[in-house]
């Protein structure tokens, strides 16, 4: 396990779970996109528990690599799911959002498989 592994997978695991907290507050500017991208409502609290779940999971492949790499490949399916919702939506100003923290995680895994 490399110190770019462990910086890297905590720096995700902190950034997702940023965005957890702010779902799951419904900060107006996460809440206000996903109604414009016809997010319903009731999906919000299983799509915030789904990047905390995903956020601890990263943490913990700290001291677990293998934990790491299953929630590193779940964030990344739960971001990919994000750009295409924002695609399909067509708010293509706004992609570059969820790419932010797709980008870490994928970072995450490549380290975590070179490890």
């Amino acid at each position: 396990m490399t110190i770019a592994y462990i910086a890297v997978t905590v720096a995700a695991g902190l950034w997702v779970g940023f965005s957890a907290y702010s779902l799951l507050t419904k900060a107006a500017f996460v809440v206000e996109p996903l109604t414009r991208y016809g997010v319903p409502q009731s999906w919000w609290p299983w799509l915030g528990l789904a990047k905390a779940g995903g956020a601890l999971g990263l943490l913990a492949g700290a001291f677990v690599p293998a934990i790491g790499l299953a929630a590193a490949v779940g964030v990344i399916l739960y971001f990919l799911g994000a750009v295409a919702t924002v695609l399909r939506a067509r708010s293509y100003a706004t992609v570059a959002y969820p790419v932010l923290y797709l980008v870490p995680t994928a970072a995450a895994l490549v380290l975590g498989v070179l490890a």
